[in-house]
């Protein structure tokens, strides 16, 4: 069983598709790390972020084990992997290794940007989770905050504008609704309120099929 979350930044995604993997004893891959750690990659060789050669070269040569480094968590590599996240020829690097992750034996569960239109378009189960960006703002600022990164609520919220129209506007794999993905809007929702109307759902399809 392959589930597929996709949603912009800060929407609970991340939360969700973690509750879920331990509910049903899957592997979770957030695939967003791997964009994180070639943007981090990019900084590191002080390299332009905008160089598609680069971070092409960068995205091949990842190894699972970069994606523990905690500052791939920080508020400025969001904003430095939504920038690499653009690049057709990362995106197209990074394509088979979340592939092979999503063809572990019993499943996995994976959350992203393009996992349901894209990455695993035969999905068994594909969610989309959104929130007002205002509210996803709040959330965020509050992260930030108990990690001790300092941030005004409106540059946070300017942060996610920007990648919400990045993700939308590009031109390889932008941030869509799958035709047959359900879409759960967390806004008024809590981490236990959305978790539930997740495992509806799944519940549902597992019937179905």
């Amino acid at each position: 069983m392959v589930i597929a979350i996709d949603g912009p930044a800060a929407s609970g995604k991340g939360t969700l598709a973690r509750r879920l993997a331990l509910h049903y004893g899957l592997p979770h891959l957030d695939t967003g790390l791997l964009y994180r750690a070639v943007a981090l990659a990019l900084l590191d060789a002080d390299r332009d972020l905008a160089d598609e050669t680069a971070a092409e070269d960068a995205a091949r040569c990842l190894r699972a084990e970069s994606l523990g480094d905690l500052r791939l968590r920080e508020r400025a590599m969001g904003e430095a992997a939504s920038v690499v996240s653009a690049l057709p020829a990362v995106r197209a690097a990074l394509l088979d290794w979340q592939r092979r992750f999503a063809g572990a034996e019993g499943g996995a569960v994976l959350d992203g940007r393009d996992i349901g239109t894209v990455v695993c378009p035969d999905a068994a189960v594909k969610l989309f989770i959104t929130a007002a960006p205002e509210e996803r703002a709040h959330r965020r600022h509050r992260e930030l905050g108990g990690r001790g990164e300092a941030a005004s609520y409106e540059a946070v919220l300017a942060d996610i504008q920007r990648r919400d129209a990045r993700d939308k506007d590009r031109a390889a794999a932008p941030l869509r609704i799958a035709d047959d993905a359900v879409v759960i809007d967390t806004t008024d929702l809590d981490a236990e309120a959305a978790f539930r109307a997740a495992i509806a759902v799944v519940e549902a399809r597992r019937r179905r099929s």
